[in-house]
């Protein structure tokens, strides 16, 4: 039954070729030339506001409806091509000019110009969300400023509004937002007023003509177009958002997070189920690219509707994939075989259907709370690094034999050759012995003692017996997570240490934003915004500066570290910054903040017949470079 459900499902035909043997032709075609259907995201996004919207699974949604200045050039994450800037220049690295497209417009006809640019700068910094606050904090806003006032502030816009209107702005930064935030809910580019501010020549973003932009950072910064060509960079319609709830200070948009707004983009919103269920795109009818000389990831749409499927369940994702009702989907590894296992899919070349972008850059990894006991004790961590069997881990990944993941030294990741492990640090191997030494020392700084499985003690007699330690992780929690945290917990348990796992929604994790309120070990991940090893990898990761959320919850707080920082992501000379990266490199490895786990690789499972599948881990892939071009036919 299942055989003739699918020969009618998937338009497959099988033929007999009289050449001297038996041939069978697989022949797969779209259901709907007009539709592409995605049930791959497993979770919905966290909101349709690309200045509010911070998660992995928002990616393809905002890189299909809106545009930035420069974007990436298609998978290639190391380039950048001009989209809404039509060029661009810097002789500093500090001071960049954009000279804006004459002629892009947003669905409902309004222009993008200079001043249209400004406002969508200012309006997702001063919103004070992770995409504004994470991307753009210590380069067009000062974070000495945002940690005495908790304002984010464009650097000089308080200077700018006092010269414009004669407001004592320029050392009150809860005045500056007031303004700024009237300002931009009630934006007139017409309004003399604020012409003034836009063009005050020191300040974050200056609008110099019609059509042209200066963007300075308050350092030089060599990766800046690397920072806005994702979606906290996107242009947005000042009209939509002043017609909906206008700009707050630290405050979202209610409206435009659960309804969206449409951008410059190649696609636009046509409907919004309740919960993010589902999104449907319609390839932008009033596109202002067609026509025009533009990069391959501004050409308008191939496929007319995209419908987005966000959170089915497993077998929904692969029901739908097997009955070609969905053209990308996902599963994880210890499923693969019930799509690459069935029907057709066993038949045709593996990669036809199957594929596999390796592991992005970001890592994975166990935190250990360097402000908290235990693991505030190094020699403690240490144990932990050599009490867990690597190798054990990296083993459930495997599909037929092979490891769909990777497992390397963090932080940094070796998609950045020169600054991932500049040093060639071993990683940490495997050694129960090497683990009890250690966990024999800490147990006499920390006045505590373990039992081993074998009831022998380990440390200090006379302290204290170790109480459990607690290991939180995210839920959902899929197998692999599952079985990650069993050998974690297994192997630790083998040199006395005891742990509880916990499992919490991911709505919980801003509140870990001191020491004390984030757990000993967290299970989780962290993955780059932009490629820039330092300021996205290693910072993020080990400056306390980032403590929290924005990325360092194990609260590594070296002062040798904190020092570097201040510069080291902002000098140019790339020998230099390499060198440097290595000394922290090693001061970070013999602290050992961190267990790093395997990195899984990036897969999608793709029907055949689609053409121009392009991923890029910065912002996922481009729904407006696929199409379909008959069928696909294989032949055994």
């Amino acid at each position: 039954i299942l055989s003739i459900l699918l020969f009618n499902i998937l338009s497959i035909s099988i033929s007999l070729i009289a050449l001297g043997q038996t041939a069978t032709t697989i022949t797969i075609a779209p259901p709907n030339a007009s539709q592409l259907i995605d049930v791959s995201q497993t979770i919905p996004p966290d909101a349709l506001d690309p200045a509010t919207g911070f998660a992995v699974e928002d990616g393809p949604f905002f890189t299909a409806v809106f545009q930035e200045l420069v974007e990436f050039n298609g998978s290639n994450y190391l380039q950048v091509v001009p989209v809404i800037a039509q060029n661009w220049s810097t002789s500093n690295y500090e001071n960049w000019t954009f000279y804006i497209r004459q002629g892009v417009y947003f669905p409902d006809g309004v222009q993008v110009n200079a001043s249209t640019v400004w406002f969508s700068f200012y309006r997702t910094i001063l919103m004070g969300q992770g995409p504004g606050v994470a991307n753009y904090i210590g380069l067009l806003f000062n974070s000495t400023v945002y940690g005495m006032t908790g304002y984010a502030i464009p650097w000089g816009v308080n200077y700018a509004i006092q010269n414009a209107t004669g407001l004592p702005t320029a050392n009150n930064y809860t005045l500056t937002a007031q303004v700024l935030a009237s300002i931009l809910s009630h934006f007139n580019a017409n309004n003399a007023t604020i012409q003034k501010i836009m063009e005050y020549p020191n300040q974050a973003v200056v609008v110099k003509g019609p059509y042209e932009v200066e963007v300075s950072t308050l350092e030089p910064y060599k990766f800046f177009l690397y920072d806005i060509a994702a979606w906290w960079g996107a242009i947005v319609n000042p009209v939509i958002v002043d017609e909906h709830g206008g700009v707050s200070p630290n405050s979202v948009n209610s409206y435009l997070d659960e309804y969206g707004m449409n951008g410059t983009g190649p696609y636009v919103i046509v409907k919004v189920s309740p919960g993010f269920s589902t999104i449907e795109l319609e390839a932008n009818p009033n596109y202002w690219a067609v026509g025009h000389d533009v990069p391959l990831v501004a050409q308008p749409a191939h496929i007319k509707y995209v419908v987005i499927n966000y959170g089915l369940s497993h077998n929904d994702r692969v029901e739908d994939f097997l009955k070609n009702d969905a053209q990308i989907s996902y599963i994880s590894i210890p499923y693969l075989s019930q799509i690459l296992g069935a029907y057709p899919y066993n038949t045709i070349p593996m990669n036809s259907s199957f594929i596999n972008f390796g592991p992005e850059p970001g890592v994975f990894y166990v935190s250990m709370n360097m402000e908290q006991y235990p693991t505030n004790i190094t020699d403690f961590r240490l144990a932990m690094e050599y009490a867990v069997n690597y190798s054990a881990l990296l083993s459930i990944f495997s599909y037929n034999g092979k490891p769909l993941a990777s497992e390397f030294l963090g932080p940094i990741s070796p998609q950045f050759p020169g600054y991932y492990d500049p040093s060639g640090l071993p990683d940490y191997n495997y050694s129960p012995s090497l683990a009890m030494h250690y966990l024999n020392e800490a147990g006499y700084i920390g006045h505590f003692y373990v039992v081993l499985p074998n009831g022998s003690t380990l440390g200090d007699s006379s302290g204290t017996q170790l109480p459990p330690l607690s290991l939180y992780a995210l839920s959902p929690v899929n197998e692999l997570e599952e079985d990650e945290l069993e050998i974690i917990s297994h192997d630790l348990s083998a040199i006395g240490i005891s742990t509880t796992v916990y499992y919490i929604l991911s709505s919980i994790v801003p509140s870990f934003n001191t020491p004390s309120n984030s757990p000993q070990l967290l299970d989780l991940g962290w993955f780059p915004d932009w490629p820039d090893p330092v300021f996205q990898q290693l910072m993020p990761l080990t400056d306390v500066g980032f403590g929290g959320i924005s990325g360092n919850l194990a609260w590594v707080n070296i002062s040798t570290l904190q020092t570097m920082y201040n510069t080291l992501p902002f000098i140019t000379n790339v020998t230099l910054q390499e060198e440097l990266t290595a000394e922290a490199y090693s001061i970070i490895y013999h602290e050992a903040p961190y267990m790093w786990l395997p990195v899984p690789d990036t897969y999608y499972f793709v029907q055949p017949y689609v053409h121009g599948f392009e991923y890029n881990p910065y912002v996922g892939y481009f729904y407006n470079l696929m199409y379909y071009n008959g069928t696909y036919t294989y032949t055994t």
